[in-house]
């Protein structure tokens, strides 16, 4: 379009302009409501009114706007019969009010009720509405087009979403506003909604009330749905911030809404059918329920126990409509059971109620008695006509149903919270001061700090957040002939109350899904027993796990254990892993075989000893005895008896004392016994030197020098005990390491270098004894001794060669086993190499035991 083309068009703009103001000046200014108007259903006049949005209907019609034009209003559909009921108990209590002369007299209540249509865009509309009025209002030219609100108070609305909507809006306003069944936790937030009231508790309570419903009966393994709107999603968020502090898991936790699509349906139901978990939590909507269960139905998916909240497990339309029973058995939580007399009978007395408004008159009518009246449109396709006289008497469905009472209260309840606070403001006695100039802030102040119990005794008052106090039934739907359910009381539910006394359960009188009289089992994994931990399976929730067994040496003693607690370490844990014994005590005893063989052997080398002592000592005279220094082999007898015997102080649990004699007595002993060995080598090789021409040497190896070599040798020793003692003693020493499950008791070394300074003495003696004697072993004397010390010392030195390898690697007992084995073995072969040869030519030969045989061809003596 050109520049010059514009002109015209607009010029004509402009004329239409000047001619709409010059007849607005020939008009008186008014005050009027822009847009379509909003007219309430049900309205009555009064000297104060108080506003109702309801929704009268469920649905409405579809449209498609083409923003072409001005959108036309919603047209509503489907009746909503509980819209109706909630609105009828506001009605009643007003009229009760009225009627009164305690509360308010010579004041009358008024009321403008509105339809909502379940939509939240026609709430909002319609609480402007309430709020503003709709009235055509002169103003002069000076006086601005305001004037107060036309309701000092807004009743109803059942949910938690239109209330956000219409407290946004409304809020700035402080007009209170009072639901009786919007239970969303969110409206608690005084900061977003201030004027917001209600008289059912918030979903705070109920929420985590659910959850220790669930974690009592035991189930970890659950699955949830919730109504997509603010209602569902906000409970469940509480709802499973509280299941996971007490341990319990989601599998799912799905969003529904009954206007998804079907194919958002199908996926929803295909997520529930694939689920392990046969617990279902639904916080849903009673509308959204109705819908769920329909299309469960449709796929037969029964045998789920269902965990209801208050919004639809006392719902009789919702049991009704549930023909496959899947909510059979479900449990859930309930606003407490509530009368209120003589409402019963106004709501079924509806004939005068609507002959006020004749269109909402006649689509109640025919919807609920399915008729129709002459030239009516809203009915077609039904054959019997009204008459406006039906009777309710024999009509069963859920308008006059009254499973709801308990919601109707809350109704009741909060026009009487108005009321009571109006009386005050009013400063009402026996009549009312009607010149106070209402305002709707301070009314919101004087409802916030009401408190009074209404007729039935219910007590009425709200907390800091508009709440009031959190009390619930807990509701089992129970299954009776002819497809009836039965809503039975099972237990209480008192926030109030401390957190271990708000569960009152009687779990005997419940019945479960499918009938059944067991409690159902939902777990993702069977509890940890004591003696195992659990391991949480990857990428799984914690109520999945492993149960694995407790390593050796730790247990766990209770149930669902993340880790096992390692023993003392003088305890060791039992087979099953659930409890710390006392370790064995492990020593070589006197009790046990082998240290019985062990005592036997050293007993009977004490008495072969002795038995050889005795021999000696019977045939001291004999030559035998005589030329092979019988002092010396008296001695070495003595101290072969002291070895024999210090092993016994080796057998039996270690004590300090015994500890330190066992390696002190056996290195004395042995060297005395080494030393007796030298002292006769060296005799038999001295002998034989001082044979040879010129040679003296015997005079300096006669008896005296021979004694003091033994003390000598003895001393040193003796010393080196002392030192061993004195610096760094052995003592018992309980030894862990060695075997995880066993202590054993043994002696420690104390000093390493004091004991092997004792093993290496008895050594260096041992291999002077084996050169000198094997120096001696061919000198030409019958009853040469050296030849038979050799073989001894051979057998000494092999048997502790042997020994320090398999000392260091024996474990705990062993290692004394093999000191006593090398003890025993070592006397032993001393033992029967030095004597039992004489012995056995003292008692078996004795014409062998002469002077003259002794003498041999080589002519040489022995001493």
């Amino acid at each position: 379009m050109t520049h010059t083309h514009r002109w015209p068009q607009q010029g004509w703009a402009l004329l239409q302009l000047f001619l709409v103001a010059s007849f607005s000046r020939a008009d008186e200014r008014v005050c009027r409501h822009r847009g379509d108007p909003e007219n309430p259903l049900l309205s009555k006049n009064g000297d104060i009114l108080l506003g109702g949005i309801f929704s009268f209907h469920s649905s409405w019609k579809d449209r498609q706007d083409t923003y072409m034009h001005q959108p036309l209003p919603l047209q509503c559909t489907s009746l909503n019969f509980r819209g109706f009921q909630f609105a009828q108990t506001m009605l009643y209590t007003i009229e009760e009010i009225n009627n009164s002369s305690d509360l308010l007299p010579g004041v009358s209540l008024g009321y403008k009720l509105y339809d909502t249509c379940g939509s939240i865009a026609r709430s909002v509309k319609v609480s402007m509405a309430v709020a503003n009025g709709i009235e055509v209002v002169p103003a002069l030219s000076e006086t601005p087009c305001t004037r107060p609100a036309q309701v000092q108070a807004i009743m109803g609305e059942t949910s938690s979403s239109p209330w956000m909507a219409i407290a946004t809006v409304i809020g700035p306003f402080y007009i209170p506003m009072i639901s009786h069944f919007a239970t969303c936790a969110c409206l608690s937030d005084k900061t977003k909604y201030p004027s917001f009231l209600r008289t059912i508790p918030s979903d705070y309570y109920q929420s985590r009330a659910l959850a220790h419903l669930v974690k009592h009966f035991g189930w970890t393994w659950v699955g949830a749905i919730r109504t997509n709107d603010d209602y569902g999603n906000n409970g469940m968020a509480t709802f499973t911030e509280t299941a996971q502090q007490l341990g319990i898991c989601l599998e799912y936790s799905v969003p529904f809404y009954r206007t998804d699509s079907a194919d958002k349906i199908r996926k929803t139901i295909e997520v529930i059918k694939a689920s392990t978990s046969n617990i279902i939590v639904a916080f849903m909507s009673h509308m959204d329920m109705d819908v769920l269960i329909h299309a469960l139905s449709q796929y037969n998916l029964t045998g789920y126990q269902w965990v209801g909240s208050e919004s639809w497990i006392l719902d009789s339309q919702t049991a009704t409509m549930d023909r496959y029973h899947i909510l059979d058995g479900a449990i859930g939580l309930s606003i407490p059971k509530a009368h209120v007399s003589g409402l019963k009978e106004f709501i079924m007395d509806v004939k005068p109620l609507y002959s006020s408004n004749s269109k909402m008159f006649t689509e109640f009518w025919e919807t609920l008695f399915n008729c129709r009246f002459k030239q009516s449109e809203s009915s077609t396709g039904v054959d019997r006509e009204c008459t406006g006289h039906e009777d309710l008497t024999g009509v069963q469905n859920s308008f006059t149903d009254m499973s709801l009472m308990p919601i109707f209260n809350n109704v009741y309840k909060g026009v009487y919270a108005a009321a009571h606070a109006l009386h005050k403001i009013l400063n009402c006695n026996k009549t009312c001061n009607n010149t106070v100039k209402l305002d709707p802030f301070t009314i919101l102040q004087h409802i916030k700090n009401i408190r009074f119990k209404t007729k039935e005794g219910d007590e009425v008052y709200f907390n800091e957040d508009g709440d009031p106090p959190a009390k619930y039934e807990i509701v089992n739907w129970q299954p009776r002939e002819k497809d009836i359910v039965d809503f039975v009381t099972i237990g209480l539910h008192d926030a109030s109350l401390p957190p271990d006394k708000q569960l009152d359960l009687q779990s005997e009188s419940i019945i479960w899904a499918q009938n059944s009289l067991q409690v159902p089992v939902s777990i993702c994994s069977e509890k940890c027993p004591p003696g195992t931990r659990k391991v949480l399976q990857k990428g799984k929730p914690v109520c999945c796990h492993d149960c694995v067994q407790c390593a050796d040496g730790e247990i766990s003693n209770t149930t669902d254990s993340f880790t096992c607690v390692r023993c003392h370490p003088e305890f060791w844990s039992n087979e099953r892993r659930d409890a710390c014994i006392k370790k064995e005590a492990v020593f070589l005893s006197y009790e046990e075989i082998m240290g019985a063989l062990l005592t036997a052997a050293s007993l009977f080398g004490t008495c072969m000893t002795a038995f050889v002592a005795f021999v000696f000592f019977k045939y001291r005279k004999t030559p035998i005895v005589r030329a092979n220094n019988s002092e010396l082999s008296f001695l070495l007898l003595f101290s072969l008896t002291l070895c024999f015997l210090c092993s016994l102080t080796f057998i039996g649990p270690p004590s300090e004392w015994s500890c330190m004699l066992r390696h002190t007595a056996f290195g004395i002993t042995f060297v005395l016994c080494i030393s007796c060995v030298l002292g006769k080598t060296m005799v038999v090789l001295m002998a034989f030197r001082s044979t040879l021409p010129g040679s003296n040497a015997m005079k300096w190896f006669g008896t005296t020098q021979q004694r003091l070599s033994v003390l000598g040798f003895t001393l040193i020793q003796v010393i080196i005990c002392i030192l061993w003692l004195t610096i760094s003693p052995p003592l018992p020493f309980r030894n862990f390491k060695e075997f995880k499950d066993k202590i054993i008791l043994e002696c420690a070394l104390g000093s390493a270098v004091g004991f092997w300074a004792v093993l290496g003495y008895i050594g260096l003696l041992a291999i002077l004894c084996f050169i000198f004697a094997f120096l001696a072993r061919k000198l030409p004397d019958n009853f040469n001794e050296a030849k038979f010390i050799t073989f001894s010392m051979l057998i000494f030195c092999a048997v502790w060669l042997t020994f320090i390898p398999a000392y260091v690697s024996s474990p705990g007992k062993f290692s004394v086993a093999v000191e006593i084995f090398a003890i025993l073995a070592s006397s032993f072969g001393l033992l029967i190499c030095i004597f039992i040869p004489k012995c056995y030519v003292i008692l078996m030969k004795p014409e062998k035991n002469t002077k003259k045989n002794m003498m041999g061809k080589g002519g040489h003596t022995s001493l």
